[in-house]
């Protein structure tokens, strides 16, 4: 029943083909969009019929609907961009040349700095997969990207060599990125080009961590002054070593772990006095043949904090990061599609935009396991995604706000 006072749109589309832009302005509030789009100076100095604020959500529409036309991604959010004013705001179609002058114009740096304003953990304090010792547990991983192969992208990111001296198909970004492990919300990342390692983008991602996480990360990730570096944040810190590394035991501990020093040249050229770490060295026994060993090293020094046990099984943990940057890469933006955006900037703002989609989708993933006091990793990203594009038929209509 619509309630008393409102007009039933001209247009014919129900509320149900109208949701997934519900979703976006719901985890990017209109408000927000247009105090970042005001910081970075993109605010428009004339009316345009292409607004700065539509912009920036065509920009996340545009990794919701990744296979869409320029076309028919503003024709989606559109009606639902009109909806949720109450039809106050309407928008004429656009051509293709318009859409993409309007994205030249607000650029990659408003989609970055919407994304660095909302995302953050979701996790509350009984989600499964979240928690050790009263810690967040978060981790690291990087990905790449093929994007459209063009001079200036080639020129810009780079890409990587194949066999003979020859180059890949098409230049490639890379992607480090902070994922949060029991909702695989991003909540913070990095984009640099194909010749920046994960290391070193890495290096810039671990400024913002904060005390009471504990971050996971890969063998590929150790390096001494990586660790030093994030471990003066004062965030806890559980990294997997490569197991030849030479660690002299200082003191042995009564879960099998031990004390040990890192220093700033491994082996024997050591420099400094180094750091104190504890060490977990330990195997898996999964019932086939598997001598691999593997070596995990903590700033929790106190075993009484967290076991060696419960850390080698939070490490397990690790591997959810990679599981988000899949869901992002393989499902949302599709498998093997190339990024559409033709120069550096613009790719920019698409690699943003996919990061404000998948954590609007994650938003959407954890309010909903949290209601049904379910585990996130039981709700499927596939059908969250599917819902977010096509949504649920609802019966009737009613406006976007209460009265």
């Amino acid at each position: 029943m619509p309630r008393a006072g409102w007009v039933k749109p001209e247009s014919d589309r129900r509320l149900s083909d109208l949701v997934s832009v519900g979703l976006l302005t719901r985890v990017f509030p209109p408000d927000v969009v247009d105090e970042v789009i005001a910081e970075v100076g993109r605010t428009e100095q004339r009316r345009r019929a292409l607004p700065a604020r539509v912009v920036a959500y065509f920009a996340v529409g545009m990794a919701l609907y990744s296979e869409g036309s320029y076309e028919d991604v503003f024709a989606q959010l559109t009606d639902g961009l009109s909806w949720s004013s109450q039809w106050a705001e309407s928008y004429v179609p656009p051509s293709k040349s318009a859409i993409f002058q309007a994205r030249a114009r607000l650029g990659a740096e408003p989609v970055e700095a919407l994304f660095r304003r909302v995302a953050h953990p979701l996790a509350g304090e009984s989600t499964p997969g979240s928690w050790l010792a009263g810690r967040r547990l978060v981790a690291v991983d990087g990905a790449c990207l093929d994007v459209a192969d063009t001079t200036a992208n080639a020129d810009w990111f780079g890409r990587p060599g194949v066999n003979k001296g020859e180059q890949s198909a098409f230049p490639q970004a890379r992607l480090v990125a902070l994922a949060e492990c029991g909702t695989h919300a991003m909540f913070d990342a990095v984009i640099g080009t194909y010749a920046n390692s994960e290391i070193e983008l890495t290096r810039r991602l671990v400024e913002r961590l904060t005390p009471g996480m504990l971050l996971l990360a890969d063998r590929g990730f150790y390096g001494f002054s990586l660790w030093r570096k994030a471990a003066a944040t004062g965030a806890d810190l559980l990294w997997r070593m490569r197991s030849t590394q030479r660690l002299d035991p200082i003191s042995e501990l009564a879960d099998g772990s031990y004390l040990s020093r890192v220093y700033e040249v491994a082996n024997f050229k050591r420099r400094g006095k180094g750091l104190v770490v504890r060490v977990i060295d330990y195997t898996i026994d999964d019932g086939r043949d598997n001598d691999n060993r593997y070596r995990l090293i903590t700033t929790i020094l106190d075993p009484e904090v967290a076991s060696a046990l419960e850390l080698a099984a939070a490490y397990a943990q690790r591997w959810e990061i990679e599981t988000a940057l899949d869901e992002l890469k393989t499902h949302q933006r599709g498998p093997r599609t190339v990024l559409r955006s033709k120069s550096p900037d613009l790719v920019l703002q698409e690699i943003w935009g996919h990061l404000c989609c998948h954590y609007a989708i994650r938003t959407l993933m954890a309010d909903t396991a949290e209601h049904a006091g379910r585990d996130p990793d039981r709700v499927s990203f596939v059908a969250a995604l599917r819902l977010a594009r096509r949504s649920i038929a609802h019966q009737g209509d009613f406006p976007p706000s209460g009265p």
